[in-house]
């Protein structure tokens, strides 16, 4: 795995302030999307005006608020759609309630690529690892390379993924990020699905619910 320098635009989007990202290589342009939740005209406009070549469609996981811009994006690309095969009924359910809740918001396809813990996403010049955190959802997961990694709806600064969801677990929220994310190189810097960037060091030492006596939210 490279820690090469590599592009990331972070683009906020719909009323849920959700964090969309396009994450390129900065000499093939290639580029993928990751957690593209709405406002596609948007996003649109930044790859163009970024001149990037759409290769993947990450969801680190199904809800609406991540998915809402998914069939767009691929119907004006072509890129095919990754999503871990635990959150694929995740999606679905959520997309009923995306459409009557995010203006423009269109149902996502089925996943044409499988996301799975250890293996890698991977588009010209970008690399990253899938490391499965389910918690927040059965089949959430984070994506590790270059330096960075984004948490999704798992870990944010100085908080963690909401557990009262269908499929969500708290203590397996923890479990999966004491084992999956705090394990990471301390200058990772975390790029969430909601909120500004962090590092992971950052988030061992100040993140309230990963304190020693956090876990009494979780109780």
């Amino acid at each position: 795995m490279t820690d090469e320098p590599i592009l990331v635009r972070r683009i906020v989007v719909t009323s849920f302030v959700e964090n969309a990202y396009l994450v390129a290589d900065p000499q093939t342009r290639e580029c993928m999307v990751i957690d593209p939740g709405g406002e596609v005209e948007r996003i649109m406009l930044y790859v163009a005006r970024d001149d990037l070549k759409v290769k993947l469609i990450v969801n680190t996981h199904g809800h609406m608020d991540h998915t809402g811009a998914v069939a767009a994006i691929q119907g004006a690309t072509g890129a095919p759609y990754a999503l871990h095969p635990l959150d694929v009924e995740t999606m679905r359910r959520s997309a009923a309630r995306g459409q009557l809740t995010i203006p423009g918001f269109q149902s996502p396809p089925e996943p044409e690529v499988e996301l799975r813990d250890g293996e890698k996403v991977e588009v010209n010049g970008l690399s990253f690892q899938v490391l499965e955190t389910p918690g927040h959802t059965p089949g959430s997961v984070c994506l590790y390379g270059h330096g960075v990694v984004f948490t999704g709806d798992t870990l944010f600064q100085d908080s963690v993924g909401r557990f009262d969801l269908p499929g969500g677990d708290g203590a397996m929220l923890l479990e999966s990020i004491a084992k999956k994310l705090l394990t990471l190189p301390d200058e990772t810097v975390v790029l969430p699905g909601h909120g500004p960037q962090s590092t992971i060091r950052r988030e061992k030492e100040h993140n309230p619910f990963l304190q020693p006596d956090g876990r009494r939210f979780f109780a």
